[in-house]
């Protein structure tokens, strides 16, 4: 077993780790980086499957995402924008497919109207909201002792108003059950991204895609931090009895002043602390859970819903497939979609076989597209609820009652140890941009001290 000693050790080479691990290195300090994995990138990879590029993993730029924006240019990659033009699709509970351009989907004018009103309303409480810190608000033990569903169903009793205001942060974005998390960690999904009518407007929240592949923006930064990158090594104990830390992997051993603990809190668990964390940590880290969604790739000779004047961009709160989008990489003849299973449905789907759970899959998508939706020539899911360095998608949230209980405590460094990815970010919150702001931001914070 080897033994280094580095100023900093940082655990899991994402976006947060490694854009701690270049920050810290610019600062003159020495790092190492230890990954489980046999990759660098965490919840980004990108890879080729059946010769298709696939994003497997997160893959879309916002405009307000500064940090992601600004490494992305300084990485020296290009962007794309998405798909966009022709007709969008809505699938309402009479099962009927209906196209649509603008930001209202069809539906009657009364659910127009409701869904209008509770969006003003919502847009008001996320602006009093800072994301770095929700549990601030004056309301803030109120909003997390009722869930997102309840809420909702209080304002009205339109099921389709309600259906479609809970899926942007239930399915398409926190991937749990709206009976299962609170208002305010919704409002925090929300105001991560700037308003909720921002996190509901395909067009901002999907905007740009990495030509190549977003995976591309950890590799680089692993590049730059060259042989301290070392993969395959799961860390096993972090000892921080001492003045430092040691860190203790599969196949080696490193003295460090500090660690960062750059992967998701899910698996925090994995790791033995000697002596053990404080019992804050130990009670929150119970309190927060990841949700669960199936990423479905199907690439077809041509891009077909395109001769059909359909923009690729389709959703339904009544679908399997609750949102699906023209996902054709830069430049290919082919023609991709993504479609996405959330929570309970993705459960329920891997009860199925394979080629069950396809057929199924591919029959949701043919209700937006037509029939030729059901012959791709390369099909995949993502399926990061396996993934024993992962276990769940996208991210991890608090179940009831835990952002305003615990929530000013997720940061909170112990002795040496910090903490730092994307489930911890405010703006950014659960994305490649927060994960970014995270590393930068813990990167700082051992850099004043030390310098202190």
């Amino acid at each position: 077993m080897s033994e280094i000693t580095r100023d900093v050790v940082i655990v899991g080479a994402g976006a947060a780790g490694l854009t701690a691990a270049n920050q810290l290195k610019k600062a003159g300090l020495s790092v190492a980086v230890l990954e489980a994995r046999d990759r660098v990138g965490g919840r980004l990879w990108t890879d080729t499957i059946e010769g298709a590029l696939l994003e497997i993993g997160g893959q879309w730029v916002s405009p307000d995402q500064d940090a992601l924006i600004e490494t992305v240019a300084e990485l020296g990659l290009e962007t794309y924008s998405r798909y966009r033009e022709g007709d969008n699709v809505y699938v309402g509970p009479d099962g009927v497919a209906k196209r649509f351009t603008g930001e209202m989907f069809p539906v009657s004018a009364e659910t127009e109207r409701t869904i209008a009103e509770i969006t003003e309303k919502l847009d008001a409480m996320v602006a009093e909201i800072d994301p770095d810190r929700p549990w601030a608000h004056e309301k803030a033990a109120e909003w997390d002792r009722i869930s997102w569903d309840a809420w909702l169903r209080s304002q009205t009793d339109d099921d389709e108003a309600v259906r479609n205001l809970a899926f942007a942060t239930g399915s398409a974005m926190l991937t749990k059950p709206t009976h299962t998390f609170s208002l305010l960690q919704s409002l925090l999904m929300a105001a991560s991204a700037g308003s909720y009518s921002h996190l509901v407007d395909a067009d901002f929240i999907l905007d740009k895609r990495v030509v190549g592949g977003l995976q591309q923006v950890p590799i680089l930064l692993a590049e730059r931090i060259g042989a301290d990158v070392f993969l395959g090594e799961p860390v096993r104990t972090v000892d921080w009895s001492g003045d430092g830390v040691t860190v203790t992997s599969d196949g080696m051993t490193v003295h460090a002043r500090h660690v960062i603990l750059a992967l998701a809190p899910v698996l925090y668990n994995r790791i033995s602390f000697v002596p053990a964390l404080p019992r804050r940590q130990h009670q929150m880290h119970q309190h927060i859970s990841m949700g669960f969604v199936i990423k479905v790739h199907a690439v077809y000779d041509r891009p077909f819903w395109r001769e059909k004047g359909l923009s690729g961009t389709a959703f339904s709160p009544y679908e399997l497939s609750h949102e699906a989008y023209d996902n054709t990489n830069h430049g290919d003849e082919r023609g991709t979609l993504v479609g996405f299973v959330s929570d309970q449905n993705a459960d329920d789907l891997f009860t199925l076989s394979a080629e069950e759970r396809k057929e199924r899959i591919l029959e949701s998508l043919s209700h937006y597209y037509g029939p030729d939706a059901k012959d791709p020539v390369v099909y995949y899911e993502s399926d990061w609820g396996s993934e024993e360095w992962t276990r769940g998608a996208y991210a991890a949230s608090f179940d009831m009652g835990g952002l305003h209980r615990y929530g000013a405590d997720l940061r909170t460094a112990v002795g040496p140890i910090r903490f730092a990815c994307s489930d911890l970010a405010g703006a950014g919150y659960q994305h490649v941009d927060g994960a970014i702001r995270m590393g930068r931001l813990v990167a700082d914070q051992i850099v004043g001290e030390l310098r202190s």
